[in-house]
This record gives C-alpha cells, structure tokens and sequence, in this order.
C-alpha cells in the first residue's frame, strides 16, 4: 500500500513516540506516576509521548492548530487544520503491565476529520484512513463484520470507573445489551476499540465520558471500513457529547435503539 504523505507524517510522528512508550512498558514498575483525578492516572511516559508527537507535527506542518489529551488546546496560524492526539489511549492499562493501549492521532481539516492513524506499539498493529480512500491494518484493507443479527454480535464498551460516568444507567444499558448478544468486551482503550471494530473483530461498540481525542482517529477510520458511528442521539455531534454508538450498518440501528431504550 503507497501512503499519502499525510499518512505518512502521522505514522512518522506516532511510530517515534511509541518507541520510548515501549521502553517504558518494559519497566512499568519504575515510572514516575502522577495523579489528575480518581483512578485516572499520568504517567512520565504519556507526557513525554505527548511532546515527541507535538514536534514531529509541528515540524512537518508548521502552523496548524493542536488538540492533546495533556496540554488541551492550542491554537496555530492555519486556523483551518487542526490535530486531535491522544499520546496514550489506554493509560491504565500500560501501568499495570496490559499491553492493550496506543497512540491516536487524527486530523480535522476545515471542521471535518479527514485522516487518522492508531497505532498499539506492543503488537504493532497500525490502523490508518484518510478520507476516501479506505481504511487499512499495516498494508491490508480492512472492513466491518458483515454480522447482522444482534444475537451474534460481540459488542465492546467502556466501564465507567470509581468517580466517573452514572454507574446506575450503565447498568442498565449493560443489561439490556448482555440479554439480546453473543457477549460483551472491555479492553480500556476507546481508540482501539474503535479500531478493532473497523477489522470486523468487534461487531458493535458504545461508550459514554469520552473526549474527541478518543474519538476522533477511530471514527474516521471506521466509516472507511464500511462502519456507522453516532452519537447517542443518533447524531453527528461525536466529537462534543462523549457518548458514542457505532457498528455496521445493521449492528450500530440495534445497538442505538438498545441504548435509547
């Protein structure tokens, strides 16, 4: 597969941080970790991921604007363009020594997304898209499952932790869910879910407190594999409500109205 420049800058950016997040994987034990929030933990190796991802964009497009997990917001000369990066999704994960987490960085040209790269260091498994032009694991094309009935659907979702998210209407929504599917997964990383649902492995995915930089790398990749992606509304708003529905085309209309329900 030839990779559009674009792509190739992303890839560049997000395969020179993951090596030193994978040195620190390898010694997990003796980072120096911080804490923001309940259960919701920094570590020394997501910021300095962080840093490596912001020079490497900036070097190679000068001016364009920033949206990053651990700095926020910045805003650059090229108000048009605009980069959503999640230095390490999966940030729980990597501190207790599970090797499901990656790097997300997405691109927003003129308000709409239009290229995203995941990338988990440990497997080294990269997703990529641009729009329009499909959605790839390594160099093969990938596609949503073709499953349509909801009995055999595998369906993944995040679980609200201690001080986040309204335990009580998760648990509905996880017993509406558990009662009409094949089963229901939690890997913790919202980017390679997402990622994972675009190669057919998940059939269906929802999950509610994410930020856009969860989002926005995996919903374009999805959509060029053939997927849906929606808010829980059944709207566009994905990037700004933090509540998401996604699947095919059969999946995400059962999974939308289970959770609306």
């Amino acid at each position: 597969m030839a990779r559009s420049a674009l792509i190739n800058v992303m890839v560049r950016a997000a395969m020179k941080a993951s090596r030193k997040l994978a040195r620190d994987f390898g010694e997990v034990e003796n980072l120096q970790v911080s804490q923001k929030g309940p259960a919701d933990f920094v570590s020394a190796a997501d910021r300095k991921s962080e840093e490596i991802i912001h020079q490497e964009l900036e070097l190679a497009r000068p001016g364009y604007s920033f949206l990053m997990e651990e700095s926020g917001a910045s805003q650059g000369s090229d108000a048009q363009h605009r980069w959503i990066v999640d230095p390490l999704d999966g940030t729980t994960n990597f501190l207790h020594g599970i090797p499901l987490f990656c790097i997300s960085i997405a691109l927003e040209r003129q308000g709409r997304l239009q290229a995203g790269v995941i990338y988990n260091p440990i497997s080294d498994e990269l997703f990529s898209a641009e729009r329009g032009a499909g959605a790839f694991l390594n160099d093969r094309r990938i596609r949503v499952s073709a499953r349509t009935r909801i009995a055999d659907a595998v369906i993944a979702t995040g679980i609200p932790h201690r001080g986040r998210g309204d335990h009580g209407e998760f648990l509905k929504q996880l017993a509406g869910v558990m009662a009409v599917t094949a089963g229901v997964r939690r890997c913790g990383a919202a980017a390679l879910d997402l990622a994972w649902l675009a190669a057919g492995r998940f059939d269906g995915f929802w999950e509610s407190g994410l930020s856009a930089w969860d989002v926005a790398a995996g919903a374009l990749i999805l959509r060029e594999a053939g997927g849906f992606i929606s808010d829980s509304a059944g709207g566009d708003q994905i990037l700004d409500v933090g509540t998401i529905v996604a699947g095919n085309a059969a999946i995400h209309r059962h999974l939308l109205d289970l959770i609306k329900r």
